[in-house]
């Protein structure tokens, strides 16, 4: 499954454009995630991802960084250094996205906030 779509950050100063590798996505429970998204953070993998205006990437590790608008905040993308491909937030991606939640990821790192009880499969780490 490969489809076209279009997206852009909360205030529209960053907007892309790709393909989706695949329809399904999972959301990730890390601390990392949660504390740059304020929950948990889910990304789909985009082919030939074309990104315009001012994207921040910050390193958030030894092997991974994520990409936000610097103007309002948007948490948009994530992607492993040395990498090529890039995840991207699927709350950022305009309707109809053509997406579905296959499941989560990092569950023994999860928040103590809330419980995951979608009955999707949950794998203690990745």
């Amino acid at each position: 499954m490969e489809s076209e779509f279009t997206g852009h950050c909360l205030c529209g100063a960053v907007t892309f454009r790709g393909r989706w590798e695949q329809a399904e996505f999972k959301a990730c429970h890390c601390g990392q995630c949660r504390r740059w998204s304020g929950h948990f953070w889910a990304g789909a993998d985009a082919l030939d991802l074309a990104i315009e205006g001012p994207v921040k990437w910050y390193r958030s590790s030894d092997e991974a960084e994520r990409g936000f608008c610097p103007e309002c905040g948007s948490s948009l993308f994530w992607r492993q250094i040395g990498s090529e491909r890039v995840a991207v937030g699927p709350g950022a991606v305009d309707e109809p996205t053509g997406l579905r939640l296959a499941g989560h990821i990092f569950v023994a790192d999860k928040g103590d906030s809330y419980e995951i009880a979608d009955g999707l499969p949950q794998e203690a780490r990745e």
